[in-house]
């Protein structure tokens, strides 16, 4: 299986596969490991039902449903349906971010599917934080490898929420999850810094004022333009990101006037 290089740090075109069809066993595991290897992977000129894209998710693990979503499309509870329309604008999501990263095990991969988007609008950026953790000083890696944090899913319900008193945002937000600040991927083997600046709330032995200024060194220095792949949308494309070695980040530079509808689907980790 031949892929096509789309930046320095991170990300491939996987030309020519129909996802669609159904894959051999041999496409599978070359895709699983590309997607190891490359961390985003991109295939253009897809057309997949809801049915198709759970099929193809499943190369990569079990497929399974936003655990906070209101999103779902009722025939599909694994499919979330991203939508932007007049009279319906769709959430922001324009933060640096690992999905789900306040869950006991999150999500090993995702998948967006492009419906409709508007024209060189809606960019999603990616960076590699497996070479942010090499990139880092000994002594950094050293002190961040005995680290580890607390991620929290109450900004994402906060979001959901909108006017909702801390009362209820509180009654709706899961227990928060530790993590450590450095793990191994399970595939590769490869250190890569697992925080983000949405959901990880603090270091564990540290209050949240103390930690914010290193999850903001850190973010800064995952996110250098040399670290980042940016995925221009077009219609029919397929972009999965391996969700235990990226954070990404939605460009919101589009309004309700410009239609934009995308279905994500989620495998489970590790």
């Amino acid at each position: 299986m031949q892929v096509e290089r789309l930046g320095g740090a991170l990300g491939v075109e996987v030309p020519g596969l129909n996802l669609a069809l159904p894959l051999d066993e041999e496409q599978q595991v070359d895709l699983r490991r590309h997607l190891a290897e490359h961390l985003v992977l991109v295939f253009r000129d897809q057309s997949l039902t809801p049915p198709m894209q759970i099929a193809f998710t499943r190369v990569f693990g079990p497929v399974e449903p936003h655990p906070l979503s209101t999103h779902r499309d009722p025939a599909h509870p694994e499919l979330l349906v991203l939508q932007n329309r007049p009279g319906e604008p769709g959430r922001r999501n324009d933060i640096w971010h690992t999905d789900m990263t306040f869950a006991e095990c999150p999500p090993a991969a995702s998948v967006l599917h492009a419906l409709e988007v508007p024209e060189n609008r809606g960019d999603t950026l990616f960076c590699n934080m497996i070479a942010t953790y090499d990139d880092l000083s000994e002594t950094m890696r050293a002190r961040l490898s005995a680290m580890r944090a607390v991620h929290s899913a109450e900004p994402e319900v906060r979001a959901r929420a909108g006017a909702a008193q801390d009362e209820t945002v509180a009654a709706q937000t899961p227990v928060a999850v530790c993590h450590p600040v450095v793990r191994r991927h399970p595939e590769t083997g490869q250190a890569c810094l697992f925080i983000n600046p949405y959901f990880t709330q603090r270091f564990t032995d540290m209050t949240v004022a103390e930690s914010r200024p290193l999850i903001h060194f850190l973010t800064k220095y995952a996110t250098r333009p040399e670290n980042v792949y940016r995925h221009r949308w077009r219609v029919g494309d397929v972009v999965i990101w391996d969700n235990r070695a990226t954070m990404h980040y939605a460009v919101h530079d589009y309004d309700e006037t410009m239609p934009r509808l995308l279905h994500r689907t989620t495998a489970a980790g590790p």
